[in-house]
C-alpha cells in the first residue's frame, strides 16, 4: 500500500503544478475517483498527510476546500514526476484539457460568509482571473439565511451582476 499510497499523493501535487489555479477537493476527487485508483477516504488520507507535510496548501470556504501547490509541493512533484506512469499522466492531462474552463470557473467565482461585528453577516463575493480580483464585493445582510441565498445567487449570476456593474459604471 505504501508505493500505492505515494502515487495517490504524487497524482494529487502533479495535477496542481499543471494548472495556475486552486483545485477544489471535489475536482481532485472526481478525477481520482472517476478512474478508480483509490476510495474516497483513502485519498482524504493523502490530502490531509500532504497539508500536514507542507506539500499543499488548504483554503477553506463554508461549503468548499481549495487545494494550493506549495513550494515544497512543487519541488517535490518536479524531483518525482517520473514515478508516475505516463499513461497517468497523459489520463491527468487529458481530464485537465477537457474540463480546463469548467474547473477554472468553478475556483474563479466564490461566495462566502461571515457574521460581523455588528452581528449581521457580510457576504464577500468575488471573481477571479490570473490570480487577481475582476469584482471583489462585500454587503452586509441581516441574517444568516440571507447571507446563504446571496451565496447560492452569487454562484448563479455573478456574470450577470459584473456585466451590469461594468455598464452601468464606465
Amino acid at each position: 500500500m505504501s508505493d500505492s499510497f505515494t502515487l495517490y499523493k504524487l497524482i494529487v501535487l502533479y495535477m496542481l503544478q499543471k494548472v495556475d489555479f486552486p483545485l477544489t477537493n471535489s475536482q481532485i476527487s472526481e478525477f481520482v475517483l472517476d478512474k478508480e485508483y483509490t476510495n474516497y477516504f483513502t485519498l482524504q488520507q493523502a490530502l490531509s498527510e500532504m497539508e500536514n507535510a507542507n506539500l499543499i496548501r488548504l483554503e477553506k470556504e463554508h461549503s468548499r476546500t481549495f487545494y494550493h501547490l506549495t513550494e515544497e509541493g512543487a519541488e517535490t512533484i518536479q524531483f518525482f514526476q517520473n514515478k508516475i506512469s505516463p499513461t497517468i499522466q497523459d489520463e491527468i492531462d487529458t481530464f485537465l484539457q477537457e474540463k480546463h474552463y469548467e474547473l477554472k470557473n468553478a475556483v474563479a467565482v466564490r461566495a462566502d460568509y461571515y457574521r460581523n461585528d455588528n452581528h449581521e453577516f457580510s457576504v464577500r463575493c468575488q471573481v477571479t482571473e490570473n490570480h487577481g480580483s475582476l469584482i471583489d464585493l462585500t454587503i452586509t445582510v441581516p441574517t444568516e439565511q440571507e447571507a446563504k441565498t446571496v451565496v447560492h445567487h452569487w454562484k448563479q449570476k455573478n456574470q450577470e451582476i459584473y456585466a451590469f456593474v461594468m455598464q452601468n459604471l464606465l
